[in-house]
């Protein structure tokens, strides 16, 4: 049987697997799943309806599936979806979707840090951290491994590619394609090379990316005649094609990569 805190209100529709811990002053409303080992801490408050996996933790003042920070939300039953071993710390909000999805998803072993913020309709994959502070606006797609350092802001309807880094206090409102760091506003600045050789990816490859990234960023090429060059020139290597994948599905577009770094002030 699930162990619940006497002062604990969990809902009676919810289901809750028998090594789920829930403590002192937390509410769990709603139909909530959750499923084996998850630790619900003290003062947390989660909306149902919620699906959560095995493990994951919920800190102190972190509320899970409250209502969508929209103006057309009307109040429609939608959901968020969580997968396995993810900690979410104290002060973490995540938003339930609106009838645009019907749902917010969020993948396996991410680590949203204090106050962190992930807004309606989101998709955030797996192993990626947002530091303290960090946020994302309604409808973002956010890929595996991504790194949103403290207090970043990623605008609404932007897409994330996989190993992508932003940096501290900066903000994007265009997508950021795999394996590229931006810092202040809008300002690609070069690669995640230490997020590439953590990830595993062979020299040889992490080589190609940075051709396909001097290609794209550096030669004032057009968007078509760059994914044309990068694909002939290194689209044989599967970083560089999931880059170019990811380009050819942007509707945003994209961010320029300036010069001096102070240009970008």
């Amino acid at each position: 049987m699930a162990r619940i805190h006497p002062t604990a209100i969990v809902a009676s529709e919810a289901e809750l697997a028998d090594s789920v811990e829930v403590g002192a002053y937390a509410v769990v409303e709603g139909k909530v799943q959750m499923g084996p080992d998850c630790v619900v801490r003290t003062g947390a408050y989660l909306f149902g309806p919620l699906t959560m996996g095995p493990g994951n933790v919920v800190h102190t003042g972190a509320v899970l599936g409250d209502k969508p920070q929209h103006l057309k939300y009307n109040k429609e039953v939608t959901t968020i979806d969580i997968g396995a071993s993810n900690i979410f710390r104290e002060g973490v909000t995540i938003h339930r979707g609106t009838a645009h999805s019907w749902r917010t998803v969020i993948g396996d072993h991410n680590f949203f840090m204090v106050n962190s913020h992930v807004g309606h309709d989101c998709i955030v994959g797996n192993h990626c951290i947002f530091a303290n502070g960090a946020l994302l606006g309604g409808h973002c797609v956010v890929g595996d491994s991504v790194f949103l350092s403290g207090n970043a802001a990623v605008h609404q309807f932007c897409r994330i590619g996989r190993l992508a880094f932003l940096g501290g206090c900066s903000a994007t409102t265009k997508d950021m394609p795999p394996f590229v760091m931006q810092q202040l506003i809008n300002n690609v600045v070069g690669l995640n090379l230490v997020g590439m050789r953590r990830a595993g990816m062979p020299a040889a490859e992490i080589n190609a990316v940075r051709q396909a990234f001097a290609i794209l960023f550096r030669q004032g090429l057009t968007m078509p005649n760059a994914l044309a060059k990068m694909e002939q020139e290194v689209g044989q290597f599967g970083g560089v094609r999931e880059m170019i994948d990811f380009l050819r599905g942007t509707k945003r577009g994209i961010n320029t990569m300036r010069q001096r770094f102070e240009d970008a002030a």
